[in-house]
């Protein structure tokens, strides 16, 4: 990046844009998507994928030379919903899907051998889904540990208002991701925890830095001054938030279209954590702090 780019990004007069004024409108947003996909969890339920709900494995060979590109695009054509192909050292593939009945199990082996000249099936059998509740139970306690210590850095260096809207923006995150993914019914796999723990670490990232401002511009003021601070921070954070989750995007967006079935709904998971982050790091949790802050005691604000 040159100079006079670098110069203009750092100086450059960024509109003024009144985050504390208009957050209603932004509690009302996420209020909104948050209980739409409560609701379509408790009717829907999300489309968990083999991983959590099992399925049924074929190992199959077939008769004419064939690819794994092959294979998945016949398999494709079948429309049998969620699949995983892997190609064997024998020349043959091992192919999971969500649960079949014996009928669909023999209906789907023989389409397939149809559609690539014949195929003859070498092992069938359930499997239980790999994701098990030990695991789950696992990631879980490791959230809430991590989570913890988040709240006790947070509050040490700067104060428990920064701990808690820290954490709400964190878990506002996870929820308007969750909220899409039932509502669309886009697929949940193994791939979904780390999603989440790294849309943790993002949201994380972007919401100290606005915090990181406020606790600077914020040594001994009074309180009517406070909504000016909080949009002023905000202000200072809009350009480099803005550029690190956009460049981060178009990265994304790129493995979205390009990188392939298999990380797919992995990085789209990234997509909608990101965008969602960047959204609460600037108009969530600040404004949560200010209205936490707005009910202390006393007429003067002060941050160590």
């Amino acid at each position: 990046m040159s100079s006079k780019i670098r110069n203009y990004l750092e100086h450059k007069e960024v509109p003024a844009v009144d985050f504390v004024g208009k957050r209603k409108i932004c509690y009302i947003i996420s209020s909104v998507i948050i209980i739409a996909g409560i609701l379509s969890m408790f009717i829907q339920g999300l489309n968990l994928g083999i991983d959590f709900a099992g399925g049924n494995l074929f190992q199959i060979s077939f008769t004419e030379q064939t690819d794994i590109s092959e294979v998945r695009s016949a398999i494709n054509d079948l429309d049998i919903g969620t699949n995983r192909i892997q190609e064997l050292d024998d020349g043959s593939y091992q192919i999971k899907t969500l649960y079949m009945d014996q009928s669909a199990q023999e209906q789907f082996v023989a389409d397939l051998g149809d559609k690539l000249g014949g195929c003859t099936l070498l092992r069938s059998e359930a499997v239980g889904a790999s994701v098990g509740s030990e695991l789950l139970k696992n990631g879980l306690i490791a959230l809430f540990v991590a989570i913890l210590l988040m709240i006790a850095y947070i509050t040490w260096r700067y104060e428990w208002r920064f701990a808690v809207t820290a954490i709400a923006a964190l878990f506002h995150d996870v929820l308007v991701t969750l909220a899409v993914f039932s509502i669309c019914q886009f697929e949940v796999e193994s791939y979904f925890i780390a999603a989440v723990l790294t849309i943790f670490g993002y949201s994380v990232n972007n919401t100290i830095v606005i915090f990181d401002r406020i606790r600077e511009n914020t040594v001994r003021v009074k309180k009517d001054q406070l909504a000016e601070i909080v949009n002023l921070s905000d202000k200072q954070s809009l350009t480099r938030t803005l550029n690190t989750s956009i460049s981060t995007l178009i990265l994304l967006v790129a493995l979205f279209l390009f990188g392939g079935q298999t990380t797919r709904m992995f990085v789209l998971a990234m997509i909608i954590g990101i965008v969602a982050g960047t959204y609460s790091s600037l108009f969530v949790a600040p404004s949560l702090w200010y209205d936490l802050r707005m009910k202390s005691k006393g007429k003067i604000v002060e941050i160590r």
